[in-house]
Protein backbone atom coordinates (compact mmCIF):
# COMPACT_ATOMS: atom_id res chain seq x y z
CA UNK A 1 0.00 0.00 0.00
CA UNK A 2 1.40 3.69 -0.56
CA UNK A 3 2.36 5.66 1.53
CA UNK A 4 -0.85 8.27 1.83
CA UNK A 5 -0.72 11.64 2.18
CA UNK A 6 -2.19 13.27 5.97
CA UNK A 7 -5.64 14.35 5.78
CA UNK A 8 -7.34 17.13 7.74
CA UNK A 9 -10.76 16.33 9.04
CA UNK A 10 -12.95 19.81 9.04
CA UNK A 11 -14.78 19.12 12.29
CA UNK A 12 -14.37 20.00 15.58
CA UNK A 13 -16.93 17.68 17.04
CA UNK A 14 -14.57 15.27 19.01
CA UNK A 15 -16.66 12.33 18.93
CA UNK A 16 -17.92 12.76 15.20
CA UNK A 17 -13.92 12.68 14.54
CA UNK A 18 -13.41 10.08 16.77
CA UNK A 19 -15.77 7.96 14.92
CA UNK A 20 -14.41 8.64 11.30
CA UNK A 21 -10.73 8.14 12.45
CA UNK A 22 -12.05 4.97 13.46
CA UNK A 23 -13.59 4.46 9.78
CA UNK A 24 -9.74 5.42 8.24
CA UNK A 25 -7.66 3.04 10.57
CA UNK A 26 -7.47 -0.36 8.34
CA UNK A 27 -6.79 2.08 4.89
CA UNK A 28 -3.75 3.24 7.22
CA UNK A 29 -4.79 7.14 5.92
CA UNK A 30 -3.32 9.59 8.90
CA UNK A 31 -5.07 12.14 10.12
CA UNK A 32 -5.83 15.10 12.11
CA UNK A 33 -8.78 17.28 13.46
CA UNK A 34 -8.77 20.99 11.85
CA UNK A 35 -8.91 21.75 15.84
CA UNK A 36 -5.26 21.24 15.52
CA UNK A 37 -5.09 24.63 13.30
CA UNK A 38 -6.59 27.48 15.51
CA UNK A 39 -6.20 29.79 12.96
CA UNK A 40 -8.45 28.04 10.62
CA UNK A 41 -12.64 29.72 11.53
CA UNK A 42 -15.30 27.94 12.00
CA UNK A 43 -16.94 27.33 8.37
CA UNK A 44 -20.69 28.72 8.97
CA UNK A 45 -22.90 25.86 6.94
CA UNK A 46 -25.30 27.73 4.97
CA UNK A 47 -25.64 25.55 2.10
CA UNK A 48 -29.09 24.38 1.11
CA UNK A 49 -28.34 20.41 1.35
CA UNK A 50 -25.87 18.02 2.95
CA UNK A 51 -23.58 17.72 -0.02
CA UNK A 52 -23.04 21.78 -0.19
CA UNK A 53 -21.94 22.36 3.25
CA UNK A 54 -19.91 19.33 3.64
CA UNK A 55 -18.33 20.46 0.22
CA UNK A 56 -17.96 24.09 1.91
CA UNK A 57 -16.44 22.65 4.79
CA UNK A 58 -13.80 21.17 3.16
CA UNK A 59 -12.90 23.66 -0.33
CA UNK A 60 -12.30 26.35 2.77
CA UNK A 61 -10.30 24.75 5.17
CA UNK A 62 -8.34 23.28 2.14
CA UNK A 63 -7.63 26.46 0.88
CA UNK A 64 -6.80 27.77 3.97
CA UNK A 65 -3.96 25.03 4.91
CA UNK A 66 -3.29 24.05 1.33
CA UNK A 67 -3.96 20.47 2.41
CA UNK A 68 -5.90 17.62 1.69
CA UNK A 69 -9.35 18.25 3.71
CA UNK A 70 -11.72 15.58 3.75
CA UNK A 71 -15.58 16.85 5.52
CA UNK A 72 -18.68 15.52 6.17
CA UNK A 73 -22.12 16.95 6.37
CA UNK A 74 -24.74 14.56 8.38
CA UNK A 75 -28.44 14.61 9.90
CA UNK A 76 -31.71 13.36 10.98
CA UNK A 77 -34.81 13.51 8.27
CA UNK A 78 -37.86 12.59 9.68
CA UNK A 79 -40.39 11.42 7.30
CA UNK A 80 -43.37 13.16 9.53
CA UNK A 81 -41.91 16.62 9.82
CA UNK A 82 -41.12 16.55 6.01
CA UNK A 83 -37.37 15.82 6.22
CA UNK A 84 -37.20 18.25 9.71
CA UNK A 85 -34.88 18.82 10.92
CA UNK A 86 -32.41 17.67 7.94
CA UNK A 87 -29.16 20.67 7.78
CA UNK A 88 -30.54 22.12 10.38
CA UNK A 89 -30.13 19.12 12.68
CA UNK A 90 -26.81 19.89 14.68
CA UNK A 91 -28.46 23.27 16.01
CA UNK A 92 -32.46 22.05 15.52
CA UNK A 93 -33.26 24.02 18.87
CA UNK A 94 -31.61 27.36 18.25
CA UNK A 95 -28.04 26.44 19.39
CA UNK A 96 -25.43 24.90 17.49
CA UNK A 97 -24.91 21.04 19.18
CA UNK A 98 -26.91 21.33 22.15
CA UNK A 99 -28.25 17.58 21.75
CA UNK A 100 -30.71 17.36 24.99
CA UNK A 101 -32.61 20.92 24.02
CA UNK A 102 -32.30 19.02 19.96
CA UNK A 103 -33.98 16.04 21.21
CA UNK A 104 -36.65 17.50 23.48
CA UNK A 105 -37.92 19.86 20.92
CA UNK A 106 -37.54 17.03 18.45
CA UNK A 107 -40.11 14.96 20.85
CA UNK A 108 -42.28 17.76 21.21
CA UNK A 109 -42.66 17.94 17.50
CA UNK A 110 -43.77 14.13 17.38
CA UNK A 111 -45.71 13.75 20.46
CA UNK A 112 -49.15 13.50 18.35
CA UNK A 113 -47.26 11.43 15.56
CA UNK A 114 -48.28 7.31 15.88
CA UNK A 115 -45.35 5.12 16.44
CA UNK A 116 -45.68 3.75 12.99
CA UNK A 117 -45.14 7.04 11.35
CA UNK A 118 -42.09 8.19 13.37
CA UNK A 119 -39.71 6.72 10.29
CA UNK A 120 -36.66 8.88 10.02
CA UNK A 121 -33.38 8.23 8.32
CA UNK A 122 -29.75 9.85 9.18
CA UNK A 123 -28.06 10.64 6.35
CA UNK A 124 -24.01 11.70 5.85
CA UNK A 125 -22.64 13.16 2.91
CA UNK A 126 -18.58 13.10 2.95
CA UNK A 127 -16.20 14.87 0.53
CA UNK A 128 -12.68 15.02 0.17
CA UNK A 129 -10.88 18.34 -1.53
CA UNK A 130 -7.86 18.46 -2.59
CA UNK A 131 -5.31 21.33 -1.23
CA UNK A 132 -6.31 23.57 -3.89
CA UNK A 133 -10.37 23.55 -2.76
CA UNK A 134 -11.32 21.52 -5.74
CA UNK A 135 -14.02 18.64 -4.38
CA UNK A 136 -12.29 15.40 -6.15
CA UNK A 137 -14.37 12.88 -4.26
CA UNK A 138 -17.99 12.23 -3.00
CA UNK A 139 -20.13 9.69 -1.45
CA UNK A 140 -23.72 9.48 0.42
CA UNK A 141 -24.80 7.43 3.07
CA UNK A 142 -28.09 6.56 4.83
CA UNK A 143 -29.30 4.23 7.37
CA UNK A 144 -33.39 4.26 8.16
CA UNK A 145 -34.96 3.83 11.64
CA UNK A 146 -37.61 4.73 13.74
CA UNK A 147 -37.68 7.94 16.29
CA UNK A 148 -39.08 6.52 19.88
CA UNK A 149 -40.76 8.35 22.39
CA UNK A 150 -37.72 8.41 25.20
CA UNK A 151 -34.75 8.09 25.19
CA UNK A 152 -32.63 4.20 25.51
CA UNK A 153 -28.62 4.31 25.63
CA UNK A 154 -25.58 6.60 26.42
CA UNK A 155 -23.77 5.77 24.05
CA UNK A 156 -23.23 8.00 20.66
CA UNK A 157 -24.53 11.47 20.35
CA UNK A 158 -26.92 13.89 18.70
CA UNK A 159 -30.35 12.02 18.27
CA UNK A 160 -28.82 8.36 18.77
CA UNK A 161 -30.80 7.44 22.15
CA UNK A 162 -33.98 8.18 20.27
CA UNK A 163 -33.06 6.75 16.50
CA UNK A 164 -33.79 2.81 16.75
CA UNK A 165 -32.56 0.57 14.35
CA UNK A 166 -35.26 -1.87 13.60
CA UNK A 167 -32.91 -5.26 12.09
CA UNK A 168 -31.26 -4.50 15.65
CA UNK A 169 -33.91 -3.83 17.87
CA UNK A 170 -31.40 -0.81 19.65
CA UNK A 171 -31.07 2.44 19.22
CA UNK A 172 -28.08 4.43 18.36
CA UNK A 173 -27.15 4.52 22.06
CA UNK A 174 -27.33 1.25 22.76
CA UNK A 175 -25.61 -0.36 19.98
CA UNK A 176 -21.84 -1.07 20.80
CA UNK A 177 -19.20 1.28 19.01
CA UNK A 178 -18.28 -1.70 16.68
CA UNK A 179 -21.72 -2.61 15.13
CA UNK A 180 -22.17 1.32 14.64
CA UNK A 181 -19.35 1.35 13.16
CA UNK A 182 -20.78 -1.07 10.10
CA UNK A 183 -24.31 0.05 9.81
CA UNK A 184 -24.35 3.44 10.36
CA UNK A 185 -24.97 6.38 7.52
CA UNK A 186 -21.29 7.43 8.27
CA UNK A 187 -20.13 4.04 8.11
CA UNK A 188 -21.54 3.70 4.70
CA UNK A 189 -20.47 7.21 3.27
CA UNK A 190 -17.46 6.15 4.28
CA UNK A 191 -17.54 2.59 3.22
CA UNK A 192 -17.86 3.73 -0.46
CA UNK A 193 -15.59 6.82 -0.24
CA UNK A 194 -12.24 5.70 1.11
CA UNK A 195 -11.41 2.86 -1.29
CA UNK A 196 -11.93 5.90 -3.45
CA UNK A 197 -9.58 7.66 -1.51
CA UNK A 198 -6.83 5.30 -1.91
CA UNK A 199 -6.95 4.55 -5.28
CA UNK A 200 -7.01 8.54 -5.92
CA UNK A 201 -3.69 8.98 -4.19
CA UNK A 202 -2.14 5.56 -5.38
CA UNK A 203 -2.38 7.46 -9.30
CA UNK A 204 -1.15 10.87 -8.10
CA UNK A 205 1.67 8.89 -6.78
CA UNK A 206 2.25 6.84 -9.67
CA UNK A 207 1.68 10.41 -11.44
CA UNK A 208 4.86 11.84 -10.21
CA UNK A 209 6.82 8.65 -10.14
CA UNK A 210 6.65 9.07 -14.49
Amino acid sequence: MPVLPEIVLSSRNAKKIGEIAELLAPFEIPVIGVQDFPDVPEVEEDGDSFAANAAKKASAVATRLNRWVLAEDSGLCVDALGGAPGIHSARYAGEQGKDAANNEKLLAALETVPNEKRTAYYVCYAVLSDPQGNIRLESEGRCHGRILREYHGENGFGYDPLFLVPEYHQTFGELPAAVKRHISHRAKAFERLLPQIVRLFASLSSSRAL
